[in-house]
């Protein structure tokens, strides 16, 4: 189960909990593939969540062994087919959702990001407006991504008394076979995080 726990503090100047409040948040980790095999500790990804009745905040801290990144994007830095390079990610089904929609969203560790809204049969811009703070720290051998994801995009109306469902997953590699990691896993043949059915609970702590 992942808990995300009430922020009550004030946003920094970049819309984001400073950085102690993220410790108020139980750490989730995981290091397997996307089938829950080949742990791999060089690339363990650590997943916080904090939220507000108008925003979710998650942090992304993960381990790398090298890192490969697109060198362009849109001016908002949006990026198409972000997955064919490094990312780290997050699936939301909120509270209400159709069993096989949920929301995409995507972050690299140069800053790049997509957001889609995934239903069968379709894939739209979920155009979230959200933000995103990364930081590479070569000498750990780690990124980190901030992200803040307005509710409103996620949700009609949020109720933290209900429970939604999520997935966390990792993409590592400049080429086949590249790191898949997912913190629920999805016991595919081949690499597939679009398993709604493998995703996790996530509840909102007050």
């Amino acid at each position: 189960m992942a808990t995300a726990v009430r922020f009550l503090g004030r946003a920094d100047a970049e819309g984001f909990p400073p950085g102690g409040e993220w410790e108020n948040a139980p750490a989730l980790r995981f290091c397997h593939d996307w089938q829950g095999k080949n742990a791999d500790l060089q690339r363990q990804t650590e997943v916080r969540l904090l939220w507000t009745l108008e925003t979710l905040y998650l942090k992304f801290l993960a381990h790398y062994c090298s890192i490969t990144v697109f060198s362009d994007a849109d001016p908002s830095g949006r990026r198409d087919q972000l997955w064919d390079r490094d990312v780290a990610e997050v699936f939301l089904q909120p509270a209400g959702s159709d069993a096989r929609r949920y929301k995409e969203i995507e972050v690299s560790p140069n800053g790049f990001w997509i957001d889609l809204d995934i239903a069968p049969g379709e894939k739209h811009d979920l155009q979230s407006k959200l933000l995103r703070r990364v930081r590479i720290d070569e000498s750990s051998k780690t990124w980190s991504a901030e992200l803040a994801l307005p509710m409103k995009s996620l949700t009609a109306q949020f109720d933290p008394v209900k429970a939604w469902r999520v997935n966390f997953y990792r993409v590592e590699g400049p080429a086949e076979p590249r790191f898949y990691s997912a913190w629920q896993p999805t016991k595919t043949p081949v690499p597939n995080f679009h398993v709604p059915d493998s995703f996790g609970k996530l509840v909102f702590k007050t």
